[in-house]
């Protein structure tokens, strides 16, 4: 599924290209697929297909197409603070991207069938924590991972405000998805075939909304032939948070704010004059118009007196602009993560720099 938008030669490109072609449609959607790179959730030897606008999958690791992920995304409404759960939450990658959105105070559970893909998204997401640099520019709602069929979650469990299903669900299950949702909350998910949103506007009202035409592998059916029993998938708790970890959030939220208002000191209350570009002149070209008139063939030139001179000028200019084009310009340096250049300045022991940093390798 997929192929909706070109291949894009790295993140930043497919993300674009999904911006024009409107499956990215807001800005907290656009910085979140930004801040995590598709490819670092490929196999090695995949990597190459990574910014390809198609599925992928590799034994029972599976990536949907961006496309559908970006439709999926929007679909959600997400803010900060509210509960999602993932059912087939795969890599990782989706849950990843719905946390930088979360916020610390939103709670972000999945729960995936098969255990190897659950420590295949676990590696994914300590990956991400403490090597990316984009991970410095949110407050994230770290996702919790289970094992276990998502038609088995425990009837006791807590409602959700966002519920995604990533795996085609038929309609003899769509109330047991809907019931996971708490009033006011979205479900998004594939079913008979089509990418489908609804909301819960009341304890039995219901909103229903067709996306777009999709094809998704079904659910797998739980297998009760061994024991003959149901196997019961217990949800993580939604536990408050320790109060070292809002210690942690609290500083890190300080020292961000201390960042930006010195930034803000330097460039004269953050307006700064914006980068100056020399503008490319438009080269003339002279004109040949061919003239068709019964069945003979009459050329003839347009040209400008200017011309001449005119083309003379912009090959010197184009000259010149490659002379002053230096690679340097070209490939910017990486940008500095101020964030960690200030924790990591502060007086304070090393383990405490480094809890702060979330023990980033950076």
């Amino acid at each position: 599924m997929g192929g909706a938008v070109s291949a894009g030669e790295d993140n930043d490109e497919l993300i674009d290209n999904l911006k024009e072609a409107q499956y990215i449609r807001t800005e907290l959607v656009e910085q979140a697929f930004r801040a995590i790179d598709r490819a670092d959730y490929y196999l090695e030897e995949f990597k190459d297909n990574a910014y390809k606008d198609l599925a992928w999958k590799h034994g029972n690791i599976h990536l949907s197409a961006p496309c559908i992920y970006s439709e999926v995304m929007e679909a959600l409404d997400l803010q900060p603070g509210l509960s999602f759960l993932n059912l087939g939450s795969g890599t990782g990658y989706l849950s990843s991207m719905v946390g930088l959105i979360l916020g610390p105070f939103g709670v972000n559970h999945g729960v995936e069938l098969h255990s190897d893909v659950i420590e295949y998204a676990k590696q994914k997401l300590d990956f991400f924590i403490k090597t990316s640099d984009s991970f410095d520019k949110f407050e994230f709602c770290e996702p919790s991972f289970v094992t276990g069929n998502c038609l088995e979650i425990s009837p006791d469990c807590t409602q959700y405000d966002r519920v995604y299903c990533g795996a085609g669900v038929q309609k003899e299950h769509e109330d047991y998805m809907k019931n996971l949702l708490k009033v006011g909350g979205i479900l998004v998910m594939p079913l008979e075939e089509k990418l489908t949103k609804i909301t819960r506007t009341g304890p039995s009202a219901w909103e229903t909304k067709k996306i777009l035409a999709v094809s998704f592998a079904p659910l797998i059916q739980p297998n009760h032939a061994d024991s003959g029993k149901s196997r019961l998938v217990h949800l993580p708790p939604v536990a408050v948070r320790s109060l070292q970890d809002l210690a942690r959030i609290a500083i890190r939220g300080t020292i961000k704010k201390i960042i930006h208002q010195e930034t803000m000191s330097k460039n004269g209350n953050g307006l700064k004059n914006p980068p100056r570009f020399k503008r490319r002149r438009v080269r003339h070209r002279r004109m040949e118009t061919i003239v068709f008139l019964d069945k003979e063939v009459f050329a003839s030139r347009i040209s400008n007196p200017s011309d001449d001179n005119n083309n003379s000028e912009d090959i010197e200019d184009e000259r010149q602009e490659e002379e002053e084009t230096k690679p340097s310009e070209l490939k910017p340096d990486p940008p500095v993560n101020f964030l960690r250049e200030k924790v990591l300045s502060l007086p304070l022991p090393d383990p405490l720099k480094y809890y702060l940093l979330y023990y980033r390798e950076k």
